[in-house]
């Protein structure tokens, strides 16, 4: 597994760490189970980090490989030292006398990384998966910085013709490697993210308020994820004043919590000074709460003690928070775009709207805050359809991809594996 520019063990909620994160780390998990050795390389971000941590279990490593300074760095500035990480890669192998049978590589950088590792070991199958595309980045980008570098679309292109196999996490994402990248069809899977139901589930929600320091007798809407532009937080915002304003009585009543960030810091990131301040220009400091990023274990606490989970991206390649929220029985309000058009069943699991549409949001926000039965008949609904996307049955489709590249493995018996092809 390589995941260059940010590694499974990172605190969530950081400008580099989220979904991706979480799904490196449970994957490589699952696949440990089931008796793969799986080794996860990713760049040293502290000095102090140690070389090889197994934390995430038996068969599953992950090693730091030094390349570059040390400090939290944007992913282009990492650019430079591809050469460097993938050296240090081949070091590692050569040292412990190992022979890779298979490169998974998660978003651009770590796929120019399995090339260059490629071209010293040989043909050693590649499978990629993006998580995010530059050129749906620039789709929605409202200004120069937001767009992605025309370095990571060539990137992007180049992986899709000499990798292997490509993982799309929706048909959606299917369909823009087709028309973006002219990648061949033939070479792409479609197989989701997975959440881990055992840890992901509902719990008493005034046990997890009383937890949490949250209001126990008000509703609770939440967001969980990076506090970046592109999470579409200030339109969190402005519903919320278009909300308040509009129901006075539910906005006596109404928490709206962020949890990422670090909302604290003696200098805040622009994004976050930027929400931070859209707050207090619509005087909702004492209803918008930003409470910073928790580790994930925490995460089912705060799902559980919402009343409705939002998420109103610009664009998102598939959305595991909201699937995580899913399989603690909380209702979505998302945006119609990417992975979140296709996970949320639209007045079922939860709701689907415009995304950069403040009004629309709290439209439907005031519809589920205003009816306790409709929640709970969503959140039923929702916890039911995350249970299709169980880590156990995601893993097994993995596998089924690996060996269609010609890695010798065995899963289970005949019939279970006919099963998984299909």
């Amino acid at each position: 597994m390589l995941s260059v520019h940010t590694g499974p063990l990172a605190q969530l909620g950081g400008s580099k760490t989220g979904g991706m994160n979480v799904y490196v780390r449970e994957l490589s998990r699952a696949l440990g189970r089931r008796g793969l050795s799986v080794d996860i390389f990713t760049r040293t971000g502290a000095e102090e980090e140690p070389a090889i941590r197994t934390d995430l279990g038996d068969n599953v490593r992950v090693i730091y490989v030094p390349a570059g300074p040390p400090h939290a760095s944007s992913p282009d500035a990492i650019i430079p030292y591809l050469d460097e990480f993938a050296l240090g890669v081949c070091h590692f192998a050569y040292e412990q006398a190992i022979r890779y049978d298979l490169l998974h590589s998660h978003y651009w950088l770590s796929g120019l990384v399995a090339e260059k590792l490629r071209q010293c070991w040989g043909p050693v199958p590649v499978v990629h998966m993006y998580h995010t595309l530059g050129q749906m980045k620039n789709q929605i980008a409202q200004d120069e910085s937001q767009r992605a570098s025309q370095e990571r679309i060539a990137g992007e292109e180049r992986i899709a013709h000499f990798a292997n196999r490509l993982i799309a996490a929706t048909p959606a994402e299917e369909d823009q490697l087709i028309e973006l990248y002219d990648a061949d069809p033939t070479k792409i899977a479609v197989i989701p993210p997975g959440v881990d139901l055992c840890h992901f589930r509902p719990q008493p929600r005034v046990e997890m308020r009383r937890q949490l320091g949250l209001p126990l007798d008000q509703k609770i809407a939440l967001f969980v994820g990076r506090i970046e532009p592109l999470k579409g937080i200030d339109t969190i915002i402005q519903a919320t004043r278009l909300l308040c304003d509009q129901s006075p009585s539910l906005a006596d009543q109404l928490t709206v919590a962020i949890v990422g960030g670090s909302p604290w810091a003696v200098q805040l990131d622009a994004e976050m000074a930027r929400l931070q301040a859209l707050r207090s220009e619509l005087g909702l400091e004492r209803t918008v709460r930003f409470v910073g990023a928790r580790q994930q274990s925490v995460l089912p606490d705060f799902y559980s003690a919402a009343d409705v989970v939002l998420m109103p991206s610009h664009y998102e390649s598939f959305g595991m928070v909201g699937l995580e929220a899913m399989a603690c029985g909380a209702p979505l309000i998302a945006a119609r775009v990417g992975g979140l058009a296709h996970l949320v069943k639209e007045s079922k699991t939860g709701f689907l709207v415009p995304p950069r549409a403040p009004g629309e949001l709290a439209n439907r926000m005031n519809l589920l805050l205003s009816d306790e039965l409709l929640r709970w008949e969503m959140g039923k609904a929702a916890r039911k359809e995350a249970r299709r996307y169980g880590w156990r049955i995601i893993a097994d489709r993995m596998l089924a991809l690996y060996t269609s590249v010609g890695v010798p493995l065995r899963i289970g018996n005949s019939t279970d594996f006919a099963e998984i092809i299909a």
